[in-house]
């Protein structure tokens, strides 16, 4: 390890904390229905697009109608995906000739676009035409990640409202964060993409001659805006099969850093905006600070492993740092934050092939996931996890107060308590049930390149990452096989929405409740202790789920390589 990687990770934590309240203070607006600045331009677009639909944004919904819009709206938005994917032979902006997807492969990226994973079986660049890259899966960028924060923002209202039915509009809510959020920080951000080299065309290809005098055909495209809200929406996927390790998607240092900054802006927003909506910010950096624990905890253990390189390769006269599968440009520093920030956020956007690191280093994110991505997660997804998480912990400080638990005002009571246990249940039951049928299984067992433990370490970061909606991968898995393809879509649908319906539920049944104010013998919600404590039930939730599979995968491969043995 070196100082210079030290200052960069420190920087970056500085960087958030000082952008956390100006994003927070935006959100709040949006959540709330206020005139921003924008207003002015896109109000009028934000009013035609009610009328034309015949939506009242005025309406209020119960969380049974939030639900139900939301469901109907992501299964219309993912048939529509299926078919332009299908289609795409017979569709314009196609100047490669390239062929429809099969069924299988075009309905795992249809789930995966719509339930913001954007998981690729798939190279994009040989597989997508613009035409598909823009209007199937970049309209997806956008809408699953308003739907995101949405659904924070339902969550957010259960807990601020008194005796109320209602949480909110979910158009209202989409339309509002797309046009006033998204969109805008898009554009700037695809601008200044493009100003450091990052291709904006609607050519597919160049000729190019290389300095040894050979011919080479580069491929191009609309890259700058779809990474712009690829990072920005947490959604991940790439434009090229190496993510965000091409230079034409991530060219230089500086598009690195602020690419991990996006990645995390809109999330470390929301912990403000929360504690803005409940009427104490304080109950927000609470949340700030044990996701940054968390953070911290996993970017020194990655780095530090990545950085100790490989002792097999060290015998054999290689030393230094593990740099298979990692741009030199970037180095072992900006490659283990940034595995650490796309997997402690939903992204899985990547700039570093996470198959190549070291057995520990790939565990961190790994476990990132696994821990249900709430340090940070997907915008809108990660602060509602943790939210449940929070439940879960003020339950378990009424236990030892021995009294009723109240968090922000609102008792929590056996209701609240089951559906967030049902909703946090989901991550280990199917990651870990279909790993189990696919390490035993012909179609299963075809898929690894590896054998042994980090052979099981590829499968289970598949599913892992598949109901943990994050999309990345331990990439030595073929997974472009029918087998493949419907088992992980089928873990992407239910990692996304068997969690946000049990998360809507918990908001209406806040949101009917009296407010309770804090006594003498309320458990404070806001230190040291209450941030100790939050951090505690995340992480022994996870270790004690997944601690078993953990160990015939990542730590039994780190055991093998201490003692000489590689797979």
């Amino acid at each position: 390890m070196t100082a210079s990687g030290w200052i960069l990770i420190f920087a970056f934590v500085a960087v958030l904390l000082a952008l956390t309240k100006p994003v927070g203070v935006w959100l709040f607006a949006l959540y709330e229905g206020r005139r921003t600045p924008l207003h002015t331009v896109l109000g009028p677009v934000e009013r035609g697009f009610y009328k034309l639909s015949g939506i009242d944004p005025t309406e209020e919904q119960s969380w049974r109608r939030y639900a139900v819009h939301m469901l109907v709206f992501n299964a219309v938005l993912m048939l529509f995906t299926y078919a332009v994917l299908r289609l795409q032979a017979v569709l314009p902006l196609n100047a490669g000739g390239l062929a429809g997807l099969p069924q299988h492969l075009a309905a795992n990226t249809a789930v995966s676009f719509t339930t913001n994973t954007n998981w690729q079986s798939y190279s994009g660049e040989s597989t997508m035409s613009n035409l598909s890259q823009m209007l199937g899966l970049t309209i997806h960028n956008f809408l699953s990640a308003a739907t995101g924060i949405a659904l924070a923002f339902a969550l957010f209202r259960g807990f601020a409202r008194r005796e109320m039915k209602t949480i909110g509009n979910f158009w209202a809510d989409c339309t509002r964060i797309t046009l006033y959020l998204l969109l805008p920080i898009s554009i700037v951000y695809a601008l200044y993409l493009a100003a450091s080299g990052v291709p904006q065309t609607l050519a597919s290809s160049v000729d190019v001659t290389t300095l040894e005098g050979a011919k080479q055909t580069l491929m191009l495209g609309p890259v700058a805006s779809q990474e712009a809200i690829k990072m920005l929406g947490t959604n991940g996927g790439g434009f090229f099969n190496a993510n965000s390790a091409h230079p034409f998607e991530n060219p230089s240092a500086m598009t690195n850093f602020i690419q991990m900054l996006s990645i995390f802006l809109i999330g470390f927003g929301l912990t403000w905006c929360f504690g803005k909506a409940v009427g104490n910010t304080k109950q927000g950096w609470a949340i700030f600070s044990a996701m940054v624990l968390i953070f911290l905890a996993g970017v020194a253990v990655c780095y530090s492993q990545e950085a100790a390189g490989n002792p097999v390769l060290h015998h054999l006269g290689v030393p230094g740092a593990n740099m298979e599968g990692k741009e030199v440009r970037f180095g072992a520093a900006a490659s283990a934050l940034f595995a650490v920030v796309t997997t402690a956020a939903s992204c899985g956007a990547v700039n570093a092939m996470h198959d190549s690191f070291t057995a520990l280093g790939g565990l961190v994110p790994l476990f990132n996931i696994q821990l249900g991505e709430v340090v940070v997660g997907g915008v809108g997804a990660g602060i509602y996890g943790f939210l449940l998480f929070a439940i879960l912990a003020v339950f378990v400080a009424g236990l030892m107060v021995g009294r009723t638990p109240e968090y922000v005002g609102k008792k929590i009571e056996s209701r609240e308590v089951k559906l967030s246990v049902l909703a946090i249940a989901v991550l280990p039951l199917v990651i870990l049930g279909m790993t189990a049928i696919s390490s035993v299984v012909a179609p299963g067992l075809a898929g690894p390149l590896n054998k042994g433990p980090h052979g099981f370490s590829e499968i289970l970061y598949a599913f892992t990452s598949a109901v943990g909606n994050n999309g990345s991968a331990f990439a030595g898995l073929t997974a472009s096989t029918p087998y493949y393809d419907g088992m992980l879509a089928v873990a992407m649908w239910i990692g996304r929405f068997f969690i946000i319906v049990p998360m809507l539920a918990v908001a209406g049944s806040l949101a009917a409740k009296k407010y309770t104010p804090e006594s003498a013998g309320s458990f404070p919600t806001t230190g040291p202790l209450w941030v100790g404590l939050l951090v505690g039930i995340v992480l022994i939730l996870g270790g004690l789920t997944f601690l078993p599979s953990l160990a015939l995968g990542p730590i039994a491969d780190h055991l093998a390589m201490i003692n000489g043995q590689l797979f």
